[in-house]
């Protein structure tokens, strides 16, 4: 085992960053048993492919290569936590501080197990907290008039969502596109106020924030439109923000530190009500902060998908919090608050289970696809991990909005009747209602499948059709996406900019929902890319009439379960999957499984 780490570096699956600070942190605490040092670099390598720990008895993963070779054998998991456990590099939990924690089976760099455990407990405090001064029959008034009534023996779950959310300080809203998750959660702001002005003449400071600009933008964006059609008075309305912002710059980051910012426990934010959208995409470390800066007595109510992919860095919070919550069901202690309040009884759970499970909702009626969709049926196969079934579905014919495609040139094919409305339209307002309509999606970054190959490739795909002359970085109609932060010029991560010809010069113009378009030159633009194609990652939280899913031509570890979905039901009203049936399956069955204690930590009878 001396030439473990060695060996596993060789194979790639260990970084140079993995083995110094293994080595490192041996030399500093004078430990240099090979099983211990291989320990602490795969802890290390766990941390940087979105694990918040290493599970020492599920280590084998770090240790395997795509073609299945296991490159280091290990230890038993028991006697290597006897091993690590015995390192003066090694702390038990609350023990005298060390670089790394084994709680458990389970081994943490020190700052995610902190992370993780005071995460937790922020929860868990507001998980116990029920709002005694709900005024029940204003909140039976208010959800008469906002929500339908539940008929016969099936719940409104948007009702019960609202319920949840006023009765409760911390609240999951969880469901797929087109379930209403945004007119919910809009309806739920106005209850609040309307219960606050009650109480106090004063409304209530409501915060929104998400993961990214892109995100940020569309929660403004969809709170304006369902705000506009709200039964209620008018003074409501205008307590319903829709400045939403990234976690970031709600956090305000103090300038030189990427992990640092003026708002945290010993200086919160003068916040009531702070609604998390897209909180799948949410990191450990980030979703830790913002909770930390959180006032005691505020509500926190977090919005997303639990099938989507997590985060791209540690953790998987949205997925860790839903847990193994199933059908709708409240404890009895809960419903009978809820009938004491407004005088209506809503499911009861048949098992007992964890507190946690009072504060989640999970929308399941999508009001985008129909019953008979084939995007529909799809989406659950796949979360179904019915492999079997999604091919099926795909090859079958049966359905004009989903395909299953291979075979030379038809991925071009596809960009070039995709893109071909876009790059003919002239202005800046229609090419971006054009270009929001398509889009090439990939599972991959690099390589022959992924987006740094494919936009070149569609590129003289569409130059071979005369559509684009693509000579020159900044020519007419090329269209990119923003990569990071730059609140300067007001552009975000996810924004998508259009190249356009002038007289004047080049400029690049950023179209709002409201159509008025911001234009800037190309030398003031953050870091970015072309954006025919873009990756999975990057199209969470956008919706296109159209998607074409590239898929490579091996099933890799990238290629998962919540990735496929997450593509999939990014497309309103078709999506093409470029690739082979046994690829497909490969990526149905296979779930992703990031390790954490959060979900122990918050379920645990």
């Amino acid at each position: 085992m001396t030439d473990a780490i060695a060996t596993l570096r060789a194979a790639k699956l260990l970084s140079a960053v993995d083995e110094q600070v293994a080595r490192g942190l041996g030399r500093l605490a004078r430990e240099d048993r090979a099983d211990v040092l291989l320990a602490v670099a795969v802890a290390s390598r766990a941390v940087r492919q979105g694990h918040v720990c290493l599970d020492l008895s599920a280590a084998e993963r770090f240790c395997t290569d795509e073609a299945g070779t296991l490159h280091a054998p290990l230890p038993s998991a028991s006697s290597w936590r006897e091993l690590v456990a015995s390192s003066r590099l090694v702390g038990a939990p609350g023990a005298e501080a060390r670089p790394l924690v084994l709680d458990g089976g389970r081994l943490y760099l020190r700052r995610y197990h902190a992370y993780e455990t005071r995460l937790a407990d922020h929860l868990r405090r507001r998980i116990e907290s029920i709002d005694d001064s709900v005024n029940g029959p204003l909140l039976k008034a208010g959800l008469d008039r906002l929500f339908d009534q539940p008929t016969g023996n099936e719940p409104n779950l948007q009702r019960l969502a609202a319920l949840v959310a006023v009765m409760r300080r911390f609240c999951i809203i969880s469901g797929g596109p087109g379930t209403g998750k945004t007119t919910t959660v809009t309806r739920i702001l106005a209850l609040l106020q309307e219960q606050a002005l009650a109480a106090h003449g004063t409304g209530l400071d409501i915060m929104l924030v998400a993961p990214t600009g892109k995100a940020a933008a569309r929660l403004r964006e969809s709170i304006d439109r369902v705000r506009a059609t709200l039964a209620c008075d008018d003074r409501i309305k205008a307590l319903i923000p829709s400045d939403a912002t990234t976690i970031h710059r709600r956090l305000s980051p103090i300038a030189g530190s990427a992990t640092r910012f003026r708002y945290d426990a010993s200086n919160p934010l003068a916040c009531d009500v702070m609604l998390v959208d897209e909180a799948s995409m949410v990191d450990l470390p980030l979703m830790t902060r913002l909770v930390d800066a959180l006032p005691s007595a505020a509500r926190l109510i977090l919005l997303g998908d639990r099938n989507q992919l997590a985060s791209a860095e540690a953790g998987a919070i949205l997925g860790d919090l839903c847990g193994p919550f199933a059908a709708p069901g409240f404890s009895q202690p809960f419903a009978a608050r809820i009938h004491d309040a407004i005088g209506e009884n809503v499911p009861v759970r048949s098992a007992s289970s964890a507190p946690i499970a009072d504060c989640i909702v999970q929308l399941e009626k999508s009001w985008r696809f129909g019953a008979d969709s084939g995007i529909r049926k799809l989406a659950a196969a796949i979360n179904a991990g019915d492999a079997d079934e999604a091919v099926r579905l795909c090859e079958s014919g049966d359905f004009k909005d989903i395909a299953l495609a291979d075979g030379p040139g038809a991925l071009e094919a596809s960009a070039v009747n995709g893109y071909r409305p876009y790059l003919s339209a002239r202005d800046a307002g229609a090419a971006a209602k054009e270009l929001g309509k398509f889009r090439v999606l990939a599972a991959h970054r690099t390589g022959p499948f992924g987006v740094e190959t494919l936009n070149p490739r569609i590129e003289e795909a569409l130059e071979t059709q005369r559509l684009v002359r693509a000579t020159g970085r900044w020519y007419d109609h090329r269209p990119i996406l923003v990569l990071e932060n730059d609140y300067a010029v007001n552009l975000f991560n996810g924004d998508v900019g259009i190249v356009l010809a002038a007289d004047d010069g080049t400029r690049v113009h950023f179209v709002g929902a409201d159509g008025a378009a911001r234009v800037l030159a190309p030398s003031r633009l953050p870091k970015h890319e072309t954006v025919f194609a873009m990756t999975v990652h990057k199209a969470q939280g956008s919706e296109f009439e159209e998607v074409a899913l590239v898929l490579p031509d091996t099933a890799t570890k990238v290629l998962t379960r919540e990735l496929i979905y997450t593509a999939v039901t990014r497309a309103m009203t078709r999506v093409a999957l470029f690739g082979t049936a046994e690829v497909l399956r490969a990526a149905v069955e296979r779930e992703v499984a990031r390790a954490s204690g959060l979900r122990d930590r918050l379920w645990a009878p």
